[in-house]
């Protein structure tokens, strides 16, 4: 038994090297033409929080489950729609209300996976809620997150969605 004593640390070392090899997911995130023009009427730290947020929460799905390891993944957020005024929309129109204005909300995201062995995936995911009754969330950007997050999930389950 004690001959075999050196195998747990030589175990971990390589399982420590066949980690480091690993390179997680490469994420980008760009904005396409059409939310390019609501980016004044959204406001453009709005809309750059949930570009970043995107990407951020594709890139930690994908890195805590270990899937698509090398992959470039080029996203193009498409539509983006708030749940509840921005901050830009209501210094526009005084009228709405932070709390009592809700709408359906929502997000569009194209693009492509690019593998490791170069092979290229189209992906398309939208997700918006399907009546005002629906929208529960609190937040902005409720259902615009809640996109991402379904998306991530897909990416991470091998469902690269076109719909």
């Amino acid at each position: 038994m004690r001959n075999l004593a050196f195998l747990a640390p030589l175990a971990a070392t390589l399982a420590l090297a066949g980690a480091a090899q690993a390179q997680p997911a490469e994420v980008s995130v760009s904005i396409g033409p059409d939310l390019q023009e609501k980016i004044a009427e959204l406001g453009p730290r709005d809309v750059q929080r949930e570009v970043d947020r995107l990407a951020v929460t594709v890139r930690d799905a994908l890195t805590k489950a270990g899937t698509l390891q090398g992959a470039r993944i080029a996203l193009v957020l498409t539509d983006l729609r708030p749940n509840r005024p921005t901050f830009e929309q209501m210094a526009r129109r005084p009228g709405l209300d932070g709390h009592r204005s809700i709408s359906i909300g929502g997000a569009t995201v194209e693009g492509e996976v690019i593998t490791a062995d170069g092979q290229r995936l189209p992906v398309r995911y939208d997700w918006y809620s399907p009546t005002l009754a629906d929208v529960y969330g609190y937040a902005t950007w409720h259902d615009a997150e809640r996109a991402f997050d379904r998306l991530a999930a897909n990416l991470v389950a091998g469902r690269l969605v076109t719909r």
